[in-house]
């Protein structure tokens, strides 16, 4: 009796790409089963690159949550565009995420046209399929094959956990044969800096209004460990003081809140006890000037 071969194993880089909205860092961050891209229902959330580490028995997935392509407006704008195009040329396989639930439009074309010259494997997955019904998907379904040339479509709903795993079988099955690229017990390679960063204009972002979510920014100062707390000392950045004035709130009232909000994430993320100091403040225009954007980290 012949024994079957050992599957060989498989290890690359993936990234799933979309119009604002379509899913892709609630889908990451399902994938990985921890937060590790910062979601909101804003467009231009995820703003750095950022690498987290599925690790299965006979692969490693390396999913690359990149900011969304858009039209840029600014010199930020424009500078996250090179770093999303410069992702989608390094990667082995791009999962196109369109939403179950909302019609196939110009974006999504704009999108696949911008993917046909790759070398990389182009997947469709069709997201948010929990709030659509059976014929609505099949339709849908059909919509999105006849966009372009796909090695698979898939419907996946990241929170209900549908065909999550289907997907990463999928993805994998388009890796190339390699060894390891990370140790076993490695989630992100992202500075810790950089998350807890992003944790907090990810709570910042929530509920202000919709002109501010671009002109928030926050550095990381300092992070001091001592024992089971770690105190961190963090600025968010914002272009004019009339946003200043919304961020802090009546009183304070907002800024507290979104500390208590980080606070929670970022305990959860080091797994310790954390001291949060945040301090408002006012840098003109940051998202024009080169000079700042350096200093903020872009």
């Amino acid at each position: 009796m012949t024994t079957p071969e050992a599957r060989p194993y498989r290890a690359g880089f993936a990234c799933f790409v979309g119009r604002p909205n379509a899913g892709k860092s609630t889908l990451t961050n399902a994938i990985v089963g921890t937060k590790i891209a910062i979601t909101s229902n804003k467009p231009q959330t995820t703003r750095h690159i950022i690498r987290a580490v599925l690790h299965r028995p006979d692969s490693q997935l390396v999913l690359v949550d990149t900011p969304g392509l858009h039209r840029p407006r600014t010199l930020l704008g424009e500078r996250l565009n090179d770093l999303v195009r410069e992702t989608w040329s390094e990667v082995d396989v791009i999962g196109l995420c369109v939403p179950a639930n909302e019609p196939v439009g110009r974006g999504d074309r704009f999108i696949t046209g911008e993917l046909a010259s790759l070398k990389a494997t182009v997947l469709a997955v069709v997201t948010k399929t929990d709030l659509v019904d059976k014929k609505r998907l099949a339709e849908q379904l059909l919509a999105v094959s006849e966009l372009g040339e796909f090695a698979a479509v898939v419907p996946v709903s990241a929170v209900s956990g549908h065909q999550v795993d289907t997907l990463v079988d999928v993805m994998t099955g388009y890796l190339p044969e390699s060894p390891q690229l990370y140790p076993d017990d490695m989630l992100t390679d992202d500075p810790e800096q950089v998350l807890v960063a992003e944790l907090v204009r990810e709570a910042a972002l929530e509920g202000v209004r919709d002109e501010l979510p671009h002109s928030i920014a926050v550095v990381v100062e300092e992070m001091i460990p001592e024992g089971n707390l770690t105190k961190i000392y963090a600025d968010v950045y914002v272009e004019r003081s009339s946003q200043k004035a919304i961020v802090i709130g009546h009183r304070g009232s907002r800024l507290k809140h979104v500390g208590t909000t980080a606070r929670r994430q970022i305990e959860e993320l080091l797994g310790t006890r954390v001291y949060l100091d945040l301090h408002v403040r006012v840098a003109k225009d940051w998202q024009r000037d080169p000079k700042q954007l350096r200093k903020l980290g872009f």
